[in-house]
């Protein structure tokens, strides 16, 4: 049998990798996950591989192994987030998130923003099972409109990431909640229902904390919301027609088509609508006079879809808002992935997740201290191997005997590890989570944490009903 590392030098690589990454952040600050975060995860993961193939005769081929399946495990995230940076720049591009900013700045206070949007993107989400989808879609808009109304952008993404993974959670269709109910063989409707004992009330708190916090804001301090609908109506063709788009992704959604090929068909519907409706947006990023209308279009609208553009409206503020990445601006998130897979995977293959783990579990000697391992293991596993579903899987499979053992019903654990693994994940900056919805959202993970209250509320709620012994059921 393998000998496990000592559970001190299974930390070793957790310090070092902290260590490197309050180094990077010093130096490069907001630049820190063009490169320097990749190189500190690469660095933890060597330090990781030395302690076990030098002291604990680990393999090479083992540490491979690993890699190869943690990391052909997220070729299809790959290929969504690609779909995802394809997505924004069509939307924007096309005019339907201009359109839905514009309407959506005159219809909505900034005093019920935050709820509002937060009870949106639950809804849609609830509905496609994607926080990501969301986000990607919807999310982009509000934090749009959000801008217009002058409301901070951290608090308005904390905002749209709550509803989103809220929805996530809950929706029978979501991949984080079919995996935490079949890792810990729980009926999915049953794992459901037993959620809504922790997650309505972390998510019905989290709307009365932003219903008064936009109750505080003063709308005369918001910005003049005619300075946006006139800049963008004066450079998109805003029109109705554009939310045919977005409509037609959400029958996509309702069909429970898969996610990527809804992205993908989303982005082509948007380009299709750029060529009909924002011709001359198309040519200007072009911007190769010498072309003919129908290449300066082609080039324009491939451009929307893999670069960086960049539309004149009149207002630096508003250049920036409707400026987009493409799939270019995904290249960044999917290089942490990767780097950030890697690391999660050699820390699994040398047994070190496994030796801090048992630690924890020995630990365990009662049902708030089983349900708060569980809660915190989940977390910090979102941390060290950087990936949700492995944070999932992992917590299900580590205290499944345990949760047995101690009679406890199978159904608590796969609360328990949702609780946790799925909502803190989009806590962590170099999780895949993380990078991608400050990627797409345009703000820094540290940025928007202290706003993601119902992600922060569902881990300490579960603690919680676990403490009050809430339809916790002894297994006879």
């Amino acid at each position: 049998m393998k000998r496990l590392p000592h559970p001190l030098v299974a930390t070793i690589p957790l310090v070092v990798l902290i260590g490197l990454l309050a180094v990077i952040i010093a130096l490069f600050g907001s630049d820190s996950l063009s490169g320097g975060s990749q190189v500190s995860l690469l660095a933890a993961m060597a330090v990781c591989v030395f302690i076990s193939m030098v002291f604990y005769k680990t393999s090479w081929k083992a540490f491979e192994a690993q890699i190869e399946k943690t990391v052909g495990g997220v070729a299809v995230m790959i290929l969504i987030l690609l779909a995802v940076g394809m997505l924004s720049g069509s939307w924007m591009i096309s005019g339907v998130v201009p359109t839905l900013i514009y309407y959506g700045v005159q219809m909505l206070s900034p005093q019920f923003f935050l709820v509002c949007a937060c009870v949106i993107c639950a809804l849609v989400s609830l509905l496609s099972g994607s926080s990501w989808t969301t986000i990607a879609t919807i999310g982009v808009a509000l934090l749009g409109i959000s801008h217009a109304l002058g409301i901070n952008e951290a608090v308005a993404a904390g905002a749209i990431i709550s509803g989103a993974y809220f929805g996530d959670k809950m929706s029978p269709l979501s991949d984080t909640t079919i995996l935490a109910s079949s890792s810990a063989g729980v009926d999915i409707f049953a794992h459901i229902r037993y959620m809504m004992l922790t997650t309505m009330p972390a998510f019905l708190i989290t709307l009365l904390i932003f219903t008064a916090m936009g109750l505080g804001f003063d709308a005369d301090d918001s910005i003049h919301v005619h300075q946006y609908t006139e800049g963008l109506s004066g450079t998109f063709n805003i029109s109705l027609w554009t939310l045919l788009v977005p409509v037609l992704t959400g029958v996509l959604i309702v069909k429970r088509v898969p996610s990527l090929i809804v992205l993908f068909l989303s982005a082509m519907m948007a380009g299709i609508t750029a060529l009909i409706l924002q011709p001359h947006i198309l040519t200007e990023i072009a911007g190769d006079a010498e072309l003919s209308t129908v290449g300066a279009l082609t080039r324009g609208l491939v451009m929307t879809f893999y670069g960086s553009t960049a539309v004149e409206t009149g207002s630096a503020e508003l250049n920036e808002l409707v400026s987009t990445g493409g799939m270019a601006g995904m290249l960044n998130t999917i290089w942490l992935i990767v780097c950030a897979m890697c690391f999660g995977a050699v820390m699994v293959a040398s047994g070190m997740i496994e030796s801090i783990t048992r630690v924890v579990i020995s630990w365990v000697k009662s049902r708030v201290g089983l349900v708060a391992s569980t809660a915190s293991t989940g977390f910090f596993l979102n941390v060290t191997t950087g990936d949700q579903f492995i944070s999932i899987v992992l917590t299900a499979n580590m205290f499944k005997n345990v949760y047995q053992k101690q009679g406890y019903e199978p159904r608590l654990l796969s609360r328990t590890a949702e609780d946790s693994a799925t909502v803190t994940s989009v806590l962590v900056p170099w999780n895949t989570c993380g990078m991608t919805q400050s990627t797409v959202l345009g703000v820094a993970t540290i940025a928007y944490l202290p706003y993601c209250f119902f992600n922060i509320l569902s881990p300490l709620m579960t603690i919680m009903v676990a403490a009050a012994g809430w339809k916790i059921i002894l297994n006879a």
